[in-house]
């Protein structure tokens, strides 16, 4: 019982903790806070790539507090945080490592949310 009371509460802390950070980033890329901006230009593909991930994280953010959609924002989340550390190593530079802490934090909460995948 105590085990099943651990990957509640701390499965609804990951989804906070996942869902504060993504909602946060995501929305900085949507207000067009000036850093956003600056590393988007240096990835180079253009700002309405921006929007795209500050949509992406928005929408996923979200889907992580849906009954029965939470796999779904986990993976889009995934997705997201393996082109972040790809982006870091390969192009701009800096410090991929909260873009791994995030990728495991979501990799924790798709594991703890697989019973919603179709059977």
């Amino acid at each position: 019982m105590e085990q099943s009371k651990l990957m509640t509460y701390g499965g609804w802390a990951l989804k906070i903790v996942a869902g504060l950070a993504f909602l946060a980033a995501g929305l900085a890329k949507l207000a067009g806070v000036d850093m956003m901006v600056a590393t988007f230009d240096q990835i180079g593909v253009g700002q309405w790539f921006r929007y795209f991930t500050g949509l992406i994280e928005v929408i996923s953010a979200v889907l992580l507090f849906i009954p029965g959609r939470t796999i779904y924002g986990a993976g889009l989340l995934i997705c997201t945080m393996i082109g972040a550390i790809i982006t870091h190593l390969f192009l701009i530079g800096g410090s991929a490592v909260p873009a791994l802490v995030l990728l495991v934090i979501c990799i924790l909460i798709a594991w703890l949310h697989k019973d919603q995948l179709p059977a």
